[in-house]
């Protein structure tokens, strides 16, 4: 009985909470909403069909996009590998693996498109910023998961590696890798996906791609090229999620 009570209590406090935050976020005011209704049905009839004259452009753009997205996520992956050794405990001592965890959270609390304005600030418009910004954002993700999956390992496959009297590198390097190589891989290939779109917003500040188009669209109510431009982001995204998955799994399946 307590524990219904509890649930019910808790639903009713949810309720009440959601309630407010409708309420002050404007998502009770009738008026507004109406208002918006009209606007998305105006949009609607404008936007279509979509502008197929301006796909030589847009295909130059989406190829700039990948190559930020893949550059960006190896040059993460680069970075992100040392900050893992370092940050995992079963590696080295609490402070060090501490200081490092302290850098990667800092990383992983910027969103990406700030990192995209920092190096626009730094570099000036274009894809080398939006690279850059990839690239420091890929870091704080992958090098958390890295450290995680290291500290995951048997510890009886670390100890006997350790009887042979290595050092860290040797573990790392003849325990640690084998063990989470597929993991590093998987998430990996992930990542280069999520960049995909992650570089398509960095470039509504300037920092290259596709993205930059989109925002120029946008302020310039061309809103049959946006949906040209959306419809071969669409398509660009899923092939690449459908060969990551294809490789994410035969990797996993040489694997085991």
């Amino acid at each position: 009985m307590k524990k219904n009570s509890l649930g019910t209590s808790v639903f009713i406090v949810a309720a009440i909470l959601s309630l407010l935050s409708l309420f002050n976020l404007g998502l009770l005011d009738f008026s507004r909403l109406s208002q918006a209704a009209r606007n998305l049905s105006r949009f609607s009839f404008e936007i279509f069909p979509p502008n197929l004259k301006i796909l030589p452009v847009l295909m130059r753009a989406i190829w700039e996009t990948i190559q930020i997205s893949f550059t960006g996520t190896i040059l993460g992956f680069l970075m992100s590998l040392p900050l893992a050794f370092l940050g995992a405990h079963n590696l080295f001592g609490h402070s060090i693996a501490t200081f490092i965890r302290m850098i990667v959270g800092v990383l992983r609390t910027i969103p990406s498109i700030l990192f995209g304005v920092i190096f626009v600030i730094a570099f000036g418009l274009g894809p080398a910023a939006g690279t850059l910004g990839v690239a420091f954002y890929t870091v704080g993700y992958l090098a958390k998961l890295y450290y995680e999956a290291f500290e995951a390992v048997d510890v009886e496959v670390i100890e006997a590696v350790k009887s042979t009297g290595c050092n860290r590198l040797q573990l790392f390097r003849f325990a640690i890798l084998p063990e989470t190589s597929n993991t590093i891989i998987s998430q990996l290939l992930f990542m280069f996906e999520y960049n995909i779109r992650a570089s398509t917003i960095m470039g509504f500040v300037g920092a290259g791609g596709i993205g930059y188009y989109m925002a120029g669209y946008i302020q310039m109510l061309q809103y049959q090229h946006l949906l040209t431009t959306l419809i071969l982001t669409f398509l660009v995204v899923m092939g690449i999620d459908y060969l990551s998955l294809k490789i994410r799994s035969r990797v996993a399946v040489s694997k085991n």
